[in-house]
């Protein structure tokens, strides 16, 4: 198995973030490398305090990756607009590696893990990139494409406004839709864009971490070989598999 390297956030109950994606590591096979860019103090409540790690600190442990072993980026929630600047620095130095962006804003429970500024840097810095594959929920995708919200007839043409920003593929879940969730993907395919939707029954009860699960599934199938399609529907089953063991 391959390795996967996890930029992110932690937080103490380790069902969401830098945490998890070890957990996961161990239940895919891949190993995992981390590089911490804030702490938060979080729990079901909700974010008590969030704790950006200085700049300096993230370039250096960035430096300490060992790049050459690493075959997939998983990126998770991300403090400021300067986190995000140098994470995109170094997803574009290393283009031949997939990165699976999960543009987090804030914990399920509520409370914001970003500052003012890092919305704008995500879509005009890391959405740009070539090699990233964003994966947002129905709210991140609001919020990304400046708008209220986005309704189940309006999926496909908002996954579409997302990868004009430049990125490779996007995924959008749609796992607070009413009804059965449906996951929209569009790629760009040599000449043209590929579309793709998967839709599968609710399993009943409320979930925290799915989105980190999906992002991480994908970041770890990829980095086995897998293609785009193939990653999403085995990122699908990871999640279901695990909400599956929650009930």
């Amino acid at each position: 198995m391959r390795a996967v390297l996890s930029i992110g956030t932690t937080h103490p109950w380790n069902i969401a973030g830098l945490g998890l994606d070890i957990q996961l590591g161990t239940h895919t096979g891949n190993d995992v490398f981390t590089v911490v860019a804030a702490v938060s103090a979080q729990n079901g409540e909700g974010v008590r305090a969030l704790h950006a790690v200085d700049l300096a600190t993230v370039r250096e442990q960035l430096g300490c990756v060992p790049w050459p072993q690493i075959a997939a980026i998983r990126v998770g929630a991300l403090p400021s607009a300067e986190h995000v600047a140098l994470v995109a620095e170094q997803i574009a130095a290393h283009a031949r590696l997939y990165a699976v962006v999960d543009p987090v804003l804030a914990a399920s429970p509520g409370g914001a893990l970003v500052s003012a500024g890092t919305l704008e840097a995500l879509r005009e810095r890391l959405l740009r990139l070539d090699n990233v594959i964003v994966t947002p929920n129905l709210a991140e995708a609001g919020a990304l494409l400046g708008r209220r919200s986005i309704e189940r007839a309006e999926m496909d043409e908002a996954a579409r406004s997302l990868l004009a920003l430049g990125v490779c593929a996007v995924v959008l879940t749609g796992g607070h839709l009413e009804g059965d969730p449906r996951d929209v993907l569009v790629e760009r395919a040599r000449d043209r864009i590929r579309s793709e939707s998967l839709i599968a029954s609710r399993i009943p009860g409320k979930h925290r971490g799915t989105g980190c699960t999906f992002a991480f599934g994908m970041a770890a199938a990829l980095a086995d070989g897998s293609s785009i399609g193939d990653a999403l529907r085995s990122a699908r089953a990871l999640v279901r598999g695990r909400l599956g063991e929650a009930v």
